[in-house]
């Protein structure tokens, strides 16, 4: 269970509903809670442990079958590829 804080604003005397608001806000704010649920805002469920160890077994036999062809002269590592932005 996730914890749970609540925040609780009284209105006083003479005191606008914008204020009120406002007020709110701010404590919210300080206690980064608006921060904490945009985060949550998607849950994403985590890889299982089988999932990331098949991914990684299939990364190193990429990676292994890339330097065997490097070794053998077929691939020139220098004309690689930049991978992202530039």
């Amino acid at each position: 269970m996730t914890k749970a804080t609540r925040i609780e604003v009284r209105r006083s005397k003479n005191e606008s509903a914008t204020s009120l608001i406002r007020r709110f806000s701010r404590r919210a704010q300080g206690l980064n809670l608006v921060r904490f649920m945009r985060t949550k805002r998607y849950y994403v469920r985590g890889k299982s442990k089988n999932v990331e160890h098949m991914r990684a077994m299939v990364k190193g036999e990429r990676i292994a079958e890339y330097n065997q062809l490097v070794k053998l002269g077929k691939i020139d590592p220098a004309a690689r590829k930049t991978r992202g932005r530039k």
